[in-house]
């Protein structure tokens, strides 16, 4: 519309004048308008009430029609109402007139419509004729008689359009449903253009061409119009006409271009404009046709030098041509289809225009661009009335060969013949590809027609794979996967019904993955074939969290592969090219087979999917099984009335000459409504025609039975059409329904079948004949209705010939004439597939990055040299907008292919998808890009979110967000919906923004009215509104991940409000209860939400009230048991500063509600967030799954760090909201009113600019030979005095490997030089360390200095002897905690002169409270016996140092805390944040950039990458090993000559290990024994090997630096709370400590791969040191009872006084918040103190270990036994509970299995399984509710070890062992326990599972002789007391 106003506006400019015509002119918008001409052009609304009157006449005219049609019904059946009522006035022949005119419109509409209808739709045409005729003046009258074919409705009111302004729309033909975006509405533009006044020769008569274009620019040119010669202005009009710019403005550009004089020649060139751009597409097809059939011509002769001479005008002309070349080019770059750069003149394109195509002289013209060959020998074409016929006889079929035979099925190997019951040999085309899909593993391709056997080809790959995983006859079934990727869900559907009943012998499961069926992990695990579609397939391997599935993958099926020309074949590339990337980069073997129709240019597929010679093969029509005959019928009437008519009529035709040759026949039509619509109509023309005894079967034997059971059905019209030998088909009938339909056609019962197409795809019914009915579908996707695509004629003509019974099969297609062409081109296989790729490339690059795969662009190029696009730009350049004059300087495109990749990666950055550094090509994925690329969102839609999405936005902007989506981009406003979206934005509870004339407002109102659960009556607005459903799910979770990654509080809360409310369709602001729907009835519901009853007035009723309050008794305790399963937590935490800017927050969650299956499933996840509502920001965000076990047993705590800054806010809240339950949330304060910070004044050493000490400076030459370096680095310079000539304690904190070490033998070499009969103490936290220290000082040090050494580790004590004699004394905490408690008694512990506390920085860690409690005993003994004892700490920088050195009794001169930084070997930290919420996926996106940091940082020099698993070490190992394959340098990190590896690897047992040193890579974990564990180390310290992958334990244990430490994932999976926890930061800083060595690197280089969320945690924390609390709080019972044991303690005030020597006092008073402290007073503090002594004692006398009397405490028995065994005092306490007098040996193994001693016994992901397997071989029962509790696995572990079992992986035998090496001393004490208690058969029972342990004799008999045990008396059955 607006281009005729802006064309008029002009024409009003330039003095013209312009007829007075008045038009009535109906908008997309619903607005009803004139055009009227004064002196000017006016435009008029029309009134409210007449658009109003004209939206209720159209929806009563959808009423009437009652059903999904096109525009061109709607408009008919309008006109025709309106002609028939418009002038009828109400009286008394209203009703006879209505009547007598109901059959003629019931023969119109197919069906009888009621009187109500009629009369409503009678009524309102009268009114609009009369509102029409009363506004403008014009008496009443009948309405001018126009020429039906030539108008449509809208054109024939009173008024005529003023056609000569109308702009046509070329991007297509004017099709049923499609909008002109100029014009609106239907009923606006005439079919043709007419009522023109022709001013130019040759185009009034319709022969508007280029040729006459030529004319008039040539006459413009004459007249001095232009500046151009004729032939550019006729290319640039060409260009103009050609755009896709809006009427408006191509009328403006025409005027620009030929001036105001040739106004009349703009409205012509208007006017005649689609048929001017046909003949421009016309002639880019012949040029096109023309450069390809010359692609092998040179442009320029190959020899000599060729010179040409041009004139200066030919020189601007040049210039103009390249200048709009590169206009033209950059356009086609965007994804512009232009050709015109191509095109050296307006003459070439000219001449091309008048040529014709190949089929154009044989049938109707067509619009496709593309090659054209002749059409079969014995095509016949016949032209009738009304139609013309093109008849394709069936091809004969081709002879057997010479030598060619079927396969019979008895050559198949046995366990194959199982899936082919039935077969008694293969057809042809299965027999030739036979040996190929067979016998070998190469690549298939296979063209063949449809219904030519193709699943069977299928069957016999999947049946080579499965032989390929037999093992000693059994199937190896989780070996791997088949992947059958189908079309179509209900293709998918049949598959997965088919190859489920045919493998169901092989006991393989076959599952559908599609949109309607989801598979759950365990599930997918079990499955070993699954059926899905491209798009799903796509989703999941995308996501790096299913790369386990992806990996199993050994066969990918892909069926139709021919849709590579479709809109869905970039997804097809997509998968291919990963699995191509993945086959080579895995070195792995994945068949690829495609099957395919029969495709003009296969070999190009065949070169895609990488298939070789050997296996493409290729059939065409003579090889289908049953021969088609084909009839293509072209239907040349317009008028849509008679056009409809005739095509009922050549349908009924065809279906009768199909039964009088006794065949059934299918009829195939495009909507559910049209099945029975179509039947009736052919019914009622059998009728008239007195054929109905043709489709009749009533003779048939069983007819009547059949007749009674079809009667039983509740379809009526089933039943109706079933009388006459009809049947229909669809989706919409019920199941039981549609399998009567399929067997009574099957058995013969029904002669004639009309359906739909789900038939064809879903069920294999085949009949002789198959007719196609009307060729247009609905489909909401494009937004209106389309022809039916290539894919759905071929399967439904695969329907036609039923191979047992039919020579050859007949299909027939029934369309318009002008799609006839389209038709033939596409299933005569005339149609080259071309590939789609370019539109999708940016979405596809995203998802390569995010995955990790692409990383540059050098990797895209790559991917991208992997898709069909890459071959077919090759082929067909112009089509991918390629000029020849690129190819020809880069035949191998590859300029042309970066081209694409960085336009691409430069859109994907400006969205903010990716970083594209275009300085070094490399792709950084951002969170959004993720998002997008798992959440499957385009490109242009995430454009629209980063421009419309705000921190803050109500909910009905958010939904016109929403309805921005580019998913929703094709869904347009119809004029006849205009009246039902006004009904239903009326009851949408948000505002719809736009109104619902608005494309958005009617996307908006859908959204609402799907949330609604609200219905719709138009079929169009049903299938827009299921379209819409069916994305808006993952859109809505895309945005909920957006905005929670943003960081917005509000938004987020809202986006995941409104995600569940998709969910569930239920608006957030109903009532919570509707979730219950299943159980609450609708009206109980209603009623809640009228009373206003919200849960928690809800939960505080009673029954009784709340049954009273609804008025309905019954309902109060349906209600009540609803709040119960109703998901509630509560929330409880406390807040721990651990420096001014950080909090730890201990977070209890507490399930508040009953777990039943049927809500709540397997588990329910919780999102918990930090929020600061004053800023609106997250500060911290986790997912929190709760399981059934968890919701049932009691609080569970989670840990984290938040950020604090200053002023401090008043408050945090934490919120838990649940992921699914809608109101299912709660929150907690945490509250800052009273939180003290500490007092961060940390206290750096300077180190000072000394000059290096000489080795000689030790005085003692004996000394200076300990070492093999000449001096003493600037850290020990400095220290070396007060450690080597002082007696001072020293508190030594500096980095990791600044050579602590050395300055602690100092200290012990001074006391050798002082006190040598004084001991030295080594305490070192972990065995690794301890024995690392043994094996260097006893090379080193004591055999030089002729000193004695021992080791304190594991549970047996050397010799007294042994430490009496000992100089040097290496332990473990525990263990001198074990023996220090007996101080009294022990001499040497009172010997002890040097005590030195390696990694006493781990004070705060698990560990720490024992290192605490040595350290304050050793103090107290110092101080009790007069003898001093010097401590030595040795730890990283610390933040409070001073704290530490004043505990320790260090003064200034002995205090040293050197900054993190001062390191002798410079550190270089990279920290690198990777997203994504699951652990194992992230860890596998590190692996690629684990590679990328060797190849930068150290190439050649030694990484060790340290990871938290030995499974991660292997997969790893394996990754690395891949990406230097890759890179075809697979063996870069070894350095072994061949001969020599080999002697190596034979040594090696660790199978893993033995595979990865091939590589140069080695493992090392606490798995591997202890010969692969040194040959490791060996090699990695010699350079032999490069890289070495390890667990945590490496960085204390071995000193192993290298150049580059890798620290892949800073999280461990901890078994105790079952899920992933943070390392210990300290373990982190030692791990980077590892990275420099000092004698080789100037500096050392550290990468932190971490969880993008704790990126700022690691980024503060390793650069600042970290600072240290006490955790002795916790396990304060043990270390009390102990002391109360020794005697140190034996009051209150003792145990108060012994907690002032701990540096849990020293900390209470600097950082009182983080112990529960309000304030540092005095008083405060002793009460504290106080309190806690109290719990503690009464906690131990509950427990029976002590006896408190008053104010003094003494010890029990138990608390004796607890000490003496080094055990908790919750063991002994469970002890005193379970053992009694005859206790049997199982009752004893559940006991020692329930020790507190093994509750961090790890149970690590996914063991619960292993443990299931144990349970099912071990003798005794466990609780098989708790697999995965660690008490339950160290119980099967001990059977397994009992029943010598083979344990399932190594991790078992290193948990076995630690088991074992506790349980003895468990058992001694359980032993004493009973021979203390008396009781002779426990303690024997007990001896004897001690013997078990020890010996490992297996079970032992009964009744062994124990006469020689002393004091034993077996007659009584009692021991007496010793």
């Amino acid at each position: 519309m607006f281009s005729c106003w802006t064309l008029a506006k002009k024409k009003a400019q330039v003095g013209l004048e312009m007829p007075i015509e008045l038009k009535l002119w109906t908008c997309s918008w619903g607005r009803i308008y004139f055009f009227k001409s004064f002196p000017g052009p006016i435009l008029i609304e029309a009134s409210i009430d007449l658009q109003q009157v004209y939206r209720e006449f159209l929806g009563s005219v959808l009423e009437l029609i009652d059903g999904e049609v096109t525009s061109e019904e709607v408009q008919m059946v309008a006109k025709t109402v309106y002609d028939i009522f418009c002038a009828l006035g109400v009286d008394s022949g209203w009703s006879k007139t209505i009547t007598s005119k109901k059959r003629e419109l019931q023969a119109l509409l197919g069906h009888t419509a009621s009187d109500a209808s009629l009369q409503k739709a009678a009524s309102l045409a009268h009114k609009v004729w009369s509102l029409q005729s009363i506004e403008h003046g014009d008496a009443p009258g009948k309405v001018d008689e126009v020429d039906e074919s030539s108008c449509e409705f809208g054109i024939n009111l009173v008024f005529k359009a003023p056609g000569r302004f109308l702009v046509g729309d070329v991007s297509h033909d004017i099709e049923e449903g499609s909008f002109d975006e100029n014009f609106g509405g239907y009923g606006i533009l005439p079919e043709k253009p007419h009522d023109f006044d022709i001013s130019v020769d040759g185009a009034g008569k319709g022969n508007a061409s280029l040729r006459w274009l030529k004319d008039i620019c040539d006459q413009i040119v004459k007249g001095g119009g232009s500046q151009l010669s004729g032939d550019e202005l006729a290319m640039a009009i060409c260009r103009v006409l050609e755009s896709d710019k809006p009427g408006d403005e191509i009328a403006g550009d025409l005027l620009d271009l030929v001036g105001d004089s040739s106004f009349d020649m703009i409205e012509e060139l208007l006017s005649n404009r689609k048929k001017l751009v046909d003949a421009i597409r016309h002639g880019f097809l012949n040029l096109r046709t023309e450069k390809v059939a010359s692609t092998t011509q040179p442009r320029m002769p190959s020899y000599g030098t060729q010179v040409t001479i041009k004139m200066e005008s030919e020189r601007q002309i040049d210039k103009l041509r390249r200048k709009e070349e590169k206009r033209y080019k950059r356009g086609a770059d965007r994804g512009v289809d232009n050709e015109f750069s191509t095109v050296l003149n307006f003459s070439s394109l000219l001449l091309a225009s008048e040529k014709k195509q190949p089929c154009d002289d044989l049938f109707g013209k067509g619009q496709d661009s593309s090659y054209a060959t002749a059409l079969p020998q014995g095509t016949v074409r016949n032209s009738y009335r009304g139609y013309e016929e093109v008849r394709i006889p069936p091809t004969s079929t081709s002879p057997m060969k010479p030598g060619e035979k079927l396969i019979e099925i008895s050559e198949l190997d046995d366990f194959s013949q199982a899936a082919f019951c039935g077969y008694k040999s293969l057809n042809r085309i299965q027999s030739w590809i036979f040996r190929t899909a067979y016998y070998t593993n190469e690549n298939i391709l296979v063209c063949a027609p449809t219904g030519a056997g193709k699943t069977n080809i299928a069957m016999i790959t999947i049946l080579h794979e499965i032989g390929q995983h037999f093992k000693n006859g059994i199937l190896l079934r989780d070996e791997f996967k088949v992947v059958y990727v189908a079309p179509m869900k209900a293709l998918a559907a049949e598959v997965a019904s088919t190859f489920s009943h045919r493998l169901a012998p092989l006991n393989l499961n076959v599952r559908e993955l599609t949109g309607d069926m989801q598979l759950t992990k365990n599930e997918l695990e079990q499955t070993q074939m699954i059926v899905t579609t491209p798009e799903k397939w796509d989703v999941i391997t995308r996501k790096s969290n299913d790369m386990s599935l992806s990996v199993l993958v050994k066969l990918l099926i892909i069926d139709e592969v021919h849709l590579l020309n479709d809109d869905r074949g970039p997804v097809i590339e997509a998968l291919v090219a990963r699995t191509l990337r993945q086959v080579e980069s895995t070195q792995t073997m994945i068949r690829i087979v495609g099957l395919s129709a029969t495709l003009p240019n296969y070999l190009e597929v065949a070169q895609f999917l990488r298939v070789s010679e050997k296996g493409l093969f290729f059939f065409d029509s003579s090889y289908r099984p049953v021969p088609l005959a084909q009839q293509y019928i072209g239907i040349t009437e317009k008028n849509f009335a008679a056009r409809n008519d005739l095509l009922n009529e050549i349908c009924y035709n065809k279906v009768v000459d199909s039964l009088k040759h006794g065949y059934q026949a299918m009829v195939f039509v495009h909507s559910r409504k049209d099945t029975g619509k179509t039947a009736r109509n052919l019914i009622e023309l059998a009728r008239r025609n007195e054929d109905l005894e043709l489709f009749q079967n009533d003779n048939h034997p069983q007819y009547s039975l059949i007749k009674r059971e079809v009667h039983k059905s509740r379809n009526r019209e089933l039943v109706e059409v079933f009388e006459s030998g009809f049947g229909i088909h669809h989706a919409g009938m019920l199941r039981a329904d549609r399998s009567l339909t399929e067997r009574l056609f099957s058995d013969g019962l029904l002669k004639v079948l009309v359906c739909t197409a789900t038939l064809a795809w879903g069920v294999n019914l085949p009949a002789h004949t198959v007719v196609i009915k009307g060729t247009q579908l609905y489909d909401p996707k494009a937004g209106g209705w389309r022809e039916l695509g290539m894919l759905d004629v071929m399967q439904i003509f695969g329907r036609a010939g039923r191979p047992q019974f039919d020579k050859c099969g007949e299909g027939i297609i029934i369309t318009t004439h002008d799609k006839l062409a389209h038709y033939l081109r596409l299933l005569t296989n005339q149609l080259p597939i071309e590939s789609q790729f370019v539109n999708s490339l940016k979405d596809n690059l995203n998802a390569e990055v995010a995955l990790g795969t692409v990383t540059n662009v050098k990797e895209a190029c790559a991917w991208l040299g992997y898709t069909y696009l890459f071959i077919r730009m090759k082929s067909n350049p112009l089509a991918y907008g390629i000029g020849w004059d690129e190819v020809l300087s880069d035949p191998s495109l590859v300029s042309k292919q970066r081209n694409f990749v960085t336009d691409a990666a430069r859109a994907l950055d400006k969205a903010k998808m990716m970083r594209f550094d275009e300085k070094s090509g490399n792709f950084y994925c951002t969170e959004l890009g993720r998002i997008a690329s798992h959440f499957y969102l385009q490109y242009s839609t995430v454009e629209t979110y980063n421009d419309m999405l705000r921190r803050h936005m109500n909910e009905s902007e958010v939904i016109t967000m929403v309805a921005h989506s580019s998913e929703f981009e094709n869904i347009v406003v119809r004029e006849e919906e205009q009246n039902e979206l006004e009904n239903l934005a009326q009851i949408c509870p948000l505002e719809v923004r736009g109104g619902p004339g608005d494309k958005y407002g009617k996307i908006s109102i859908l959204i609402q009215l799907y949330i609604s659960h609200g219905s719709l009556e138009s079929f169009s607005l049903i299938a827009d509104a299921a379209y819409i459903s069916a994305s808006l799910a993952r859109i809505m979770r895309a945005l909920f991940e957006i905005c929670l990654r943003q960081g917005w509080c509000e938004m987020t809360s809202l986006m995941l409000e409104y995600s569940k409310a998709v969910d569930h369709q239920i608006w957030p602001h109903q009532h919570p209860l509707r979730q219950f729907d299943k159980d609450l009835s609708p009206e109980i519901l209603r009623k809640l939400e009228e009373r206003g009853a919200d849960l928690d007035r809800l939960v505080d009723m009673e029954e009784r009230e709340i049954g009273a309050l609804l008025r309905y008794g019954p309902a109060g305790k349906i209600i009540k048991q609803c709040l119960c399963f109703f998901p509630w937590i509560q929330l409880s935490a406390s807040v721990s500063p651990i420096t001014r800017t950080v909090l730890k927050v201990d977070l209890l969650i507490t399930p508040d509600f009953i777990w039943k299956d049927r809500f709540h499933g397997a588990s329910q996840r919780w999102w918990i967030l930090v929020e600061d509502s004053e800023n609106d920001t997250f500060y911290h965000s986790e997912l929190f799954t709760l399981t059934k076990k968890m919701g049932k047993g009691g609080a569970q705590k989670l840990s984290f760090t938040v950020p604090i800054f200053e002023p401090h806010p008043p408050q945090y809240y934490i919120r838990a909201i649940s992921d699914t339950w809608l109101h299912a949330e709660t929150f907690h304060i945490l509250s800052f009113q009273n939180l003290t910070l500490p007092d961060m004044k940390t206290t750096h050493t300077e180190l000072l600019d000394l000059k290096p000490l000489p080795i000689s400076a030790l005085g003692n030459r004996t000394y200076g030979g300990l070492y093999n370096f000449s001096h003493f680095n600037p850290i020990q310079t400095q220290t070396f005095h007060v450690l080597y000539h002082t007696d001072n304690n020293v508190l030594l904190g500096a980095p990791t490997g600044s050579g602590k070490t050395i300055s602690a033998e100092l200290a012990m070499l001074h006391l050798f030089n002082t006190q040598p009969d004084m001991k030295v103490i080594y305490i070192a936290p972990l065995k690794a360390i301890v024995r690392e220290r043994m094996n260097d000082w006893r090379k080193r040090l004591v055999s030089v200095l002729g000193k004695k050494m021992v080791e304190l580790t594991g549970d047996f004590t050397p010799d007294l002897m042994v430490l009496l004699s000992a100089d040097v004394i290496i332990s473990t905490p525990e263990k001198w905690d074990g023996i220090s408690r007996n101080w009294h008694g022990r001499s040497y512990v009172m010997k002890v002169g040097l005590m030195i506390l390696d990694e006493i920085h781990l004070l705060g860690a698990d560990r720490g409270p024992i290192l605490e409690v040595i350290v304050s005993r050793m103090r107290y003994i110092s101080s009790q016996t007069d003898r001093s004892i010097r401590f030595v700490g040795l730890s990283t920088a610390l933040a409070n140092a001073h704290d530490l050195a004043n505990w320790l009794g260090v003064d200034d001169i002995g205090f040293f805390n050197f900054k993190p930084s001062v390191r002798p070997v410079p550190l270089e930290v990279h920290i690198q944040g990777y997203p994504g919420k699951f652990y194992c996926p992230r860890m596998n996106s590190m692996n690629k950039p684990a590679y990328a940091a060797i190849c930068t940082h150290s190439p050649t020099k030694p990484v060790l990458i340290f990871v938290s698993s030995r499974r991660q070490t292997r997969l790893t190992a394996l990754d690395l090993i891949q990406f230097a394959a890759s890179d075809e340098r697979a063996r870069q990190f070894l350095s072994i000559p061949e001969d020599s590896l080999e002697m190596l690897l034979s040594q090696v047992t660790d199978l893993n290990l033995r595979h990865t040193l091939q590589f140069g890579i080695g493992l090392h974990h606490a798995g591997l024994n202890d010969r692969d564990r040194s040959l490791v180390e060996e090699l990695f310290v010699n350079n032999k090997i490069q890289v070495l992958v390890c667990t945590s334990t490496l960085a204390w244990g071995v000193n192993l630096p290298a150049h580059l430490v890798v620290i892949k994932g800073t999280e461990y999976y901890d078994g105790r709370t079952k899920r992933y926890v943070d390392f210990p930061i300290t373990d982190i800083l030692q791990m980077m400590g590892r990275a420099g060595r000092p004698q080789y690197d100037q500096h050392g280089k550290a990468v932190v791969l971490v969880h993008e969320p704790k990126k700022s945690f690691y980024k503060k924390f390793l650069y600042e040191p970290f600072p240290v609390e006490s955790s002795l709080r916790e396990q304060l019972h043990d270390h009390i009872n102990a002391e109360i044991v020794s005697g140190t303690v034996r009051n209150k005030e003792d145990a108060v006084h012994y907690l002032t020597w701990t540096y849990l006092f020293r900390r209470l008073v600097v950082n009182p918040t983080y112990y529960g402290l309000d304030d540092t007073e005095s008083g405060t503090v002793n009460s504290y103190l106080s309190k806690l002594v109290q719990n503690t004692l009464e906690d131990l006398e509950d427990s029976g270990c002590i006896k408190i009397d008053d104010n003094s405490v003494e010890p029990s028995m138990l608390g004796s036994i607890a000490s003496q065994y080094y055990l908790s005092y919750m063991t002994v306490s469970m002890f005193r509970s379970n053992i009694s007098r005859d206790t049997s040996l199982e009752v004893f193994l559940h006991i020692l299995s329930g020790a507190s001693e093994y509750d961090e016994l790890p149970v690590r992901h996914n063991e619960e399984h292993y443990n299931e397997d144990l349970s099912e071989k071990v003798p005794y029962l466990i609780d098989k509710y708790q697999l995965d509790d660690p008490h339950v696995k160290a119980n099967l572990l001990f059977q397994a070890h009992f029943s010598r079992l083979q344990l399932p992986i190594s991790d078992y035998t290193t948990d076995l062992k630690s088991l074992m090496d506790q349980s003895i001393r468990i058992i001694q004490a359980m032993i004493d326990i009973c021979a203390n208690s008396g009781w002779l058969s426990s303690a024997i029972t007990c001896m004897h599972l001690l013997q078990m342990v020890m010996q490992l004799p297996g079970y032992l008999p009964r009744g062994q002789c124990h006469s020689g045990i002393p004091t034993l008396h077996s007659e009584e059955g009692y021991i007496a007391p010793l």
